[in-house]
């Protein structure tokens, strides 16, 4: 199983439009995908912007190049990003990964502790 995950900031006065565009658009089209395995998505205000992070899990490679193309490293974009003020990362992350689990959840949930810096 794999994960894809992207990275996308936008001005924190966008953060509820933009989010509501991001479930109809990354959200929903990867979900209806076949092999798609879950899309979780993580937002973090910081400063003046949000930062949107969209990890979708895959049974394949197969079924995420399905979704994201013959390039899966480089970010899925859509004709509306830009009235948000999205910047996006250019390149997502792939990694191999044991379970379908909401990579986002609460560190105690799934038996891992992060230390404190």
């Amino acid at each position: 199983m794999f994960s894809r995950t992207w990275h996308g900031i936008v001005p924190l006065k966008m953060r509820a439009a933009f989010e509501q565009y991001e479930y109809q658009t990354g959200v929903k089209e990867s979900l209806a995908i076949p092999g798609n395995r879950g899309a979780f998505l993580k937002i973090v205000e910081q400063e003046d912007f949000a930062h949107f992070f969209l990890c979708t899990k895959w049974d394949s490679m197969a079924s995420m190049i399905a979704y994201a193309g013959q390039e899966p490293l480089i970010a899925v974009t859509y004709p509306e990003d830009e009235k948000y003020g999205l910047i996006s990362d250019p390149i997502v992350i792939i990694q191999e990964v044991a379970d379908d689990r909401n990579p986002f959840a609460a560190q105690d949930d799934i038996g891992v502790s992060i230390p404190t810096i």
